[in-house]
């Protein structure tokens, strides 16, 4: 039959075959392989392939050629490189062929796993330099409270999120006015009903650490909170793409440790706080790109099932 060989592949293939296998995996994390146009003429300079318009460079093949060498006690000669190729071929084959059948738009699994892929990419694009001991030293000054030990915040935060037909400005108008009234001795209740939107996840009505409340409202509106007395109500902060307006009922001080003890734990904080920031502004500007359209009432507790 077409393409069978006539013989059964030697154990030494199926060992490439198993190699490139799990190659596969690098590869793809690796990003080999570029889109570009079609080439009806020979491959260009550089390319190792050209799959449908997909370009598989030489600099991508040699380091998949040194994946494979790196984990094969033999030299790889010709024969081997030629199977790498292929792998790296058929690869592309599959993936050109499951964007045709759009498993990367109905399978969950594939979609979570792009998306963990580029938030990723993004965080590690944006790691900055190493902080000096200076930066760490300004940053656990203004952050100390952040870094308390068993210190914990009771909050009742407002959310105001920008509904069908508003502006930003006009959440955040909402906010100020809550914010105001809150201020004014107004029933809060009322405020929230009122003017506040519905949560996806209520913040728990009790002392939570602010490593906690930070899963709930997002680094900027707790390192806000951390600011606040007890009673006093916040002005609006951004978080994300929503704003808020931080209650606060009760705190238990912390004890703030020296920086000798915590320094390690700062300079990730830092990191992470870089990484928070990098990613909210590349999906602010993707959205900004994107023509973006919901149903009205989509939201709704109730929405009507289509």
């Amino acid at each position: 039959m077409g393409g069978m060989s006539d013989h059964p592949e030697s154990p030494r293939s199926q060992a490439l075959l198993a190699a490139g296998a799990a190659l596969g995996l690098l590869l793809a994390v690796a990003g080999i392989v570029r889109s570009g146009p079609r080439f009806d003429s020979d491959v260009p300079p550089g390319a190792a392939a050209v799959i449908n318009g997909a370009i598989i460079e030489n600099e991508a093949f040699e380091r998949a050629v040194g994946l494979l060498a790196a984990d094969s006690k033999n030299p790889i000669g010709e024969e081997e490189r030629s199977h790498v190729l292929d792998r790296m071929i058929e690869e592309e084959l599959l993936v050109q062929r499951a964007r045709e059948l759009g498993v990367d738009q109905h399978d969950r699994r594939v979609r979570s796993l792009l998306v963990s892929s580029m938030i990723d990419s993004i965080v590690a694009d944006a790691q900055p330099e190493e902080p000096s001991r200076g930066d760490v030293e300004a940053f656990f000054e203004e952050n100390g409270g952040y870094f308390a030990r068993t210190g914990r915040l009771h909050v009742r935060p407002l959310r105001f999120a920008k509904r069908d037909g508003e502006t930003d400005e006009d959440a955040r108008a909402r906010a100020t006015t809550a914010s105001e009234r809150l201020r004014a001795g107004e029933d809060p209740t009322v405020v929230e009903r009122e003017l506040a939107d519905a949560w996806i996840v209520p913040v728990p009505n009790g002392l939570l650490p602010a490593t906690k409340l930070r899963e709930y409202i997002g680094p900027t509106p707790t390192r806000h909170a951390l600011t606040l007395d007890v009673g006093q109500v916040g002005e609006p902060v951004k978080g994300g793409r929503t704003w808020y307006v931080v209650r606060m009922i009760d705190r238990e001080p912390g004890q703030t440790p020296p920086l000798e003890e915590v320094e390690e734990e700062v300079r990730a904080e830092m990191l992470r706080r870089a990484g928070d920031d990098a990613l909210r502004s590349y999906l602010n500007r993707l959205r900004d790109d994107a023509d973006v359209q919901v149903r009205s009432g989509a939201t709704a507790a109730h929405a009507e099932r289509p």
